[in-house]
């Protein structure tokens, strides 16, 4: 209890220190500003019929870090639009420019103030929001606190949401939700529990073998499935130790076989069969007829399993031998791309060649940059790309979509610059969903200007950003991302911006993608 006490007392101690912060900051400042005109308008809410609201340049630019940043860049500007916002969060986040005030009595727009923060980079908020955070995460929001987390990347929200999934496991282990969590928050949580020295049951091994099936659907070739169904079964059950399984004869079995997870099941029910088969042959004697038509059956049965079997080598060989010769013509026609890992497929270079329609560009450009290779870093990708003029980026995400963007200005070595480029285009390759087919999507006519945007701290960016994400976006470290598309760049044919469908149309979701590979390419 002494313990709790004094953590409670630190914390809100912590609180009153930064809210001091503020206070000094505010009294720092020349109050004689709040009463010269206002000089700047923010636009929010409906794009076509915006609410209006008059403020200050000069409280903007010295107490917002994002406001400062943009009317040094944009000072002529006396207008913004910021159309992701309602009114009511507007209105909020401007009291605590102002004043430093803010509200907290509605515990569930929390994520919103937090995302809101460190869209304005207001950091003593957002140290705020994020002490207060851990203690409103519950039963009915963890799953939205932990999938945020991959923004924020929070250790105490992770452990929370850990411990709130740990306790509930039993009950969402058929949740959606769950078979949305990566790879990498699958392995935490997996060390998160081995550090509680927790034992794993079986209903977590076959949520794994439930998982693994999930994110294998979109694999066309059965080679490929059994591939990636091995390699993920080792990159987890390396992790485990034999003590934190309850039953010692699953473990081992699913050492001696490889990745057929649903196997000691079938185990228990084969023995099951047997013993069935066992009684109905004593009955079976008594049904002389009846015996010989099923032997016919099952002869007839076996024979069409036979031919079954064999169309089905048949065709495996097709597409290996459709897979090498396509192979052999890419590297032959369009040698820039023999190494690559993400296009293999020559229709995909084919569609590349027709939108660039540069052939000068197309045939000399090259690999400069792959993430594989030269490391998940934005500052690495930088180097690489800032200054090369026409500039090809292709992003392949560890479901198998593929897409990116094409740039006829390029990046460049900028501290958070906006670029316009009215030739700018991204692009989809492959989106196993619905089986769509390549596509480009060219910039929009009102969005020029924000065609691109370069920081040192973000890999490569297509598209206006703001608290809805930009069309495509790269994090610090090239792995998570952001993909929205209608944001800047046109949208297909009967998709409507900022829904569901939009959101997922390139990479599958929002934000819950993992990038697999990225590579660029230029002069």
């Amino acid at each position: 209890m002494d313990n709790n006490n004094n953590n409670n007392n630190n914390q809100n101690e912590n609180e009153i220190q930064i809210e001091n912060q503020i206070e000094n900051q505010i009294e720092n400042q020349n109050e004689n500003e709040k009463f010269r005109k206002k000089n700047f308008s923010i636009f929010v809410e409906n794009k076509s019929n915006p609410f209006e609201i008059k403020v200050h340049k000069s409280i903007l630019s010295s107490r917002s870090p994002f406001f400062n940043e943009f009317l040094r860049a944009e000072n002529d500007f006396h207008s913004i639009f910021l159309n992701q916002f309602n009114k009511k969060e507007m209105e909020s986040i401007l009291k605590y420019i102002y004043y430093g005030n803010i509200s907290f009595e509605n515990q569930e727009n929390l994520l919103q103030l937090l995302e809101i923060s460190i869209y304005f980079k207001l950091n003593l908020l957002k140290e705020i929001i994020q002490k207060k955070i851990p203690n409103s995460i519950n039963y009915s929001n963890f799953f939205q606190f932990l999938f945020q987390n991959r923004n924020l990347n929070s250790n105490e929200i992770e452990i929370k949401c850990f411990e709130l999934i740990n306790q509930n496991f039993s009950q969402i282990q058929n949740n959606e939700n769950l078979f949305n969590l990566t790879k990498e928050e699958i392995i935490k949580f997996i060390q998160f529990k081995q550090e509680k020295k927790e034992i794993f049951q079986f209903d977590f091994f076959q949520f794994l073998n439930n998982w693994i099936e999930k994110r294998n659907e979109r694999l066309t070739r059965e080679k490929e499935k059994d591939y990636e169904k091995e390699r993920l079964f080792h990159s987890f059950f390396s992790l485990f130790d034999k003590d934190s399984i309850s039953k010692q004869e699953y473990f081992d079995f699913f050492l001696s076989n490889s990745f057929l997870f649903n196997q000691p099941q079938r185990v228990v029910e084969n023995q099951e069969k047997e013993s069935e088969d066992k009684e109905k042959e004593s009955e079976d004697k008594e049904k002389e007829s009846e015996d010989k038509l099923e032997t016919m059956v099952e002869k007839k049965d076996e024979e069409f399993e036979k031919i079954k079997l064999e169309n089905e080598n048949l065709k495996r060989e097709l597409e290996k031998m459709k897979f090498m010769i396509n192979g052999f013509e890419l590297r032959k026609n369009f040698p820039q791309f023999s190494d690559s890992e993400i296009v293999q497929d020559i229709e995909y270079v084919k569609k590349l060649q027709e939108w660039i329609n540069d052939n000068d560009f197309f045939s000399k450009m090259k690999k400069g940059f792959s993430a594989k290779r030269d490391g998940f870093d934005s500052q690495n990708w930088h180097k690489a790309v800032d200054g090369k003029g026409k500039t090809l980026v292709i992003i392949k995400t560890t479901d198998n979509f593929i897409f990116g963007g094409f740039t006829q200005v390029g990046f460049k070595n900028a501290n958070g610059k906006i670029i316009n480029d009215s030739n700018a285009f991204i692009f989809s390759l492959r989106n196993d969903k619905g089986d769509r087919k390549p596509q480009k999507f060219s910039i929009q006519k009102d969005e020029e200007n924000y065609a691109l945007f370069s920081h040192p701290n973000q890999g490569p960016r297509f598209g206006r950003g703001g608290i809805n994400g930009p069309d495509i976006a790269l994090n610090a470290d090239l792995q998570p991302g952001y993909s929205n598309m209608g944001r800047s760049y046109n949208i297909p044919n009967g998709i409507k911006y900022r829904t569901k469908e939009s959101e997922s149309y390139l990479a599958g979701s929002f934000n819950s993608w993992v990038v697999d590979e990225v590579e660029t390419y230029f002069i």
